[in-house]
């Protein structure tokens, strides 16, 4: 049986990536590539919740899907905590320039938890089928499944109107604008956010390849069931 003091590392590692992600999110990215301004389809949080699968994959990699699905459930509570928290702090302290209603945050914070512990899991299955192919390929495939279906879950039950019933909609992403923002179609604009957060989320899980490489060539062990 591993001890919790074992694995802490990977605990402290979901939970950073979480709280920076939740932070972060509240930022829009500023620049400009042509007529597409970014802040219209990314947030710097896009950035850095992907390195949440590294240290999923990384602790089953380690000790295994018992103790990677542990670390995420973790990880949920810290995103539906922060999710509630964290905006109104940085907003008091001038930090965002809105503020956010207490049942748009409940709205937020269930899509949050919902999105992250549904993928994550999906994750830890994904990766510890294909433990024993090529080394690259549980991390990759787990990941991306994971990436989309994070991205659809969350986008959909924090701004769909078909979710109305979790909460408020937000009416400035249900208004219609070109896809990307620069595209010839008139798309609801939570729609162009998500497919910006899923381009951002797909490069990034190839770029994590690099450390949980480097990484895991330490770690290797024989597979383990589920």
């Amino acid at each position: 049986m591993t001890s919790f003091s074992r694995y802490l590392p990977f605990v402290a590692a979901m939970a950073l990536v979480v709280v920076a992600s939740n932070i972060l999110v509240q930022f829009p990215m500023q620049g400009q590539v042509g007529s597409l301004s970014l802040a219209d389809i990314l947030t710097w949080g896009a950035f850095t919740y992907p390195f949440s699968f590294l240290v999923t994959d990384l602790a089953n990699r380690r000790y295994g899907p018992t103790v990677a699905r542990r670390i995420v459930f973790v990880g949920f509570m810290t995103a539906v905590i922060c999710s509630i928290l964290v905006p109104p702090f940085l907003f008091r302290h001038g930090l965002i320039e809105f503020e956010t209603a207490a049942d748009r945050l409940v709205r937020i914070a269930a899509a949050s938890g919902a999105a992250f512990l549904c993928a994550q899991l999906l994750d830890v299955t994904v990766f510890n089928r294909l433990r024993r192919q090529s080394w690259w390929r549980a991390p990759i495939v787990g990941t991306l499944v994971g990436s989309v279906f994070d991205t659809a879950v969350f986008f959909s039950v924090a701004f769909s109107a078909l979710f109305a019933f979790a909460g408020p909609n937000d009416t400035f992403a249900l208004e219609t604008a070109p896809l990307m923002g620069v595209l010839p179609v008139e798309t609801m604009r939570w729609v162009s956010w998500a497919l910006g957060d899923l381009s951002v989320k797909l490069i990034i899980a190839v770029v994590a390849l690099i450390p949980y490489r480097l990484l895991a060539a330490r770690w290797s062990q024989p597979a383990i069931a589920v």
